[in-house]
């Protein structure tokens, strides 16, 4: 059995390089590759990528999608695991790899993804996110379909029957598997499979990340509808949450205003997603997938 690690990338050069030792020191029973699928970076992260060995392959930034460059990157990829990080996701301990591919195979548990937390350079926001959605605990097999592909595992057979949408402009992962899931497949979460999930992102690019994954979750789940008053409520909430949660540990000072900027960007992102129905032009596409 061999496992493929596959990394989309556009200029990670800040991180890439602990992404690639942390893979290169996993303690795991069979083999593994790398496979870096690029989509025209700019500074040293394919230098990087050569240095570890790491199979190259390319796609161009017009034709980039979240899920057309995973299926390039599985099909060139050797392994029956077919594994997920981002280019930004240092994976932590030794026995990452191992713990995110275990639970394949049983309990027909077909996809995998892995716990995520920030850093002491990240949004305080993001944590929380990071907090709700990634817990402490597992859940092999888990109820429901959420997924996220910045820490996961497919096996490849399953792939080869159910390839990522193309077309969607984030959610790659939830689309797949709520397929799966409708199909009698099952998704395991696995908390021991830990990474640092680093975002450099300026304001806007935290708000188009939130736009871009509402129009996909509108074509997943169509019946999510966000108006102008659930923009306000989710806002006004998140803000009270997080505020209460910096008090406690007493840090309100130093992140208020980061927390109320964080919150602002990713529910009007959210609400402004929910609302645009059109086609992306290629300038949109590159605003969206290649942020400034």
């Amino acid at each position: 059995m061999k496992a493929s690690i596959v990394i989309r990338t556009y200029n990670e050069e800040r991180h890439l390089l602990s992404v690639l030792e942390a893979i290169q020191g996993q303690a795991t029973p069979w083999p593994h590759e790398t496979v870096v699928v690029d989509s025209g970076s700019t500074d040293h992260t394919v230098q990087i990528a050569e240095r570890f060995g790491c199979r190259i392959v390319h796609i161009a930034k017009e034709d980039f999608s979240f899920g057309r460059s995973l299926n390039i990157g599985c099909r060139a990829a050797a392994g029956e695991y077919l594994v997920f990080v981002s280019g930004h996701c240092i994976p932590v301990g030794k026995d990452w790899l191992a713990h995110l591919i275990e639970p394949l195979g049983r309990e027909s548990i077909v996809y995998t993804y892995g716990r995520q937390i920030g850093s002491s350079e990240s949004r305080f926001s993001e944590c929380q996110i990071f907090g709700k959605y990634f817990p402490q605990k597992s859940a092999v097999p888990q109820e429901g379909f959420f997924c996220n592909n910045a820490n996961a595992a497919l096996l490849r057979a399953v792939w080869e029957e159910h390839a990522f949408d193309e077309n969607l402009t984030g959610l790659e992962d939830m689309f797949l598997s709520r397929q799966l899931v409708a199909a009698g497949m099952r998704i395991g979460y696995v908390s021991d499979a830990v990474v640092h999930h680093l975002h450099d992102e300026s304001w806007p690019q935290i708000r188009r990340r939130f736009e871009r994954e509402a129009i996909a979750l509108q074509y997943i789940m169509p019946e999510i509808q966000v108006n102008f008053l659930d923009f306000l409520r989710y806002f006004i909430s998140a803000v009270l949450l997080d505020c209460g949660s910096a008090l406690q540990r007493k840090m309100l000072r130093q992140k208020a205003k980061e927390i109320c900027l964080y919150r602002l960007m990713q529910f009007w992102g959210a609400y402004r997603g929910n609302n645009i129905h059109r086609k992306l032009s290629r300038a949109t596409k590159e605003k969206y997938f290649y942020p400034r």
